[in-house]
């Protein structure tokens, strides 16, 4: 069984920036692809960024420009630093694990407001 922990979460202005990183709780971390998704209220999950075990990543197209993802193997850890937040941005972000099985995490909430 993987835990996954997310945090960096929060409230911020239209602009701003957050970083969300997500801990893995295994030794075989550098295996696993990972991945962002996100769900707003009242509509469904959505990926957001990807990035496979050999470093390759994806992103969402209204993302593209704005958000990076990125891992470090040494410390299990995931992360996605999204810059020039926007209200539409506002959703719980979920961090996935998958290899031989499919992981979430429980998600961290993301609030772009004034």
């Amino acid at each position: 069984q993987v835990q996954l922990v997310e945090s960096g979460g929060g409230l911020v202005q239209p602009g701003g920036s957050l970083r969300l990183s997500c801990a893995a709780s295994v030794s075989t971390f550098r295996f696993y692809d990972m991945g962002w998704y996100r769900q707003a209220p009242g509509k469904q999950r959505e990926f957001v960024a990807g990035i496979t075990r050999d470093g390759s990543t994806q992103l969402l197209g209204s993302v593209k420009d704005r958000f990076t993802i990125s891992r470090d193997n040494a410390k299990n850890t995931v992360y996605l630093q999204m810059n020039s937040l926007k209200p539409e941005d506002t959703a719980v972000y979920y961090c996935k694990a998958s290899f031989t099985s499919v992981y979430w995490g429980q998600g961290t909430q993301v609030t772009v407001s004034s």
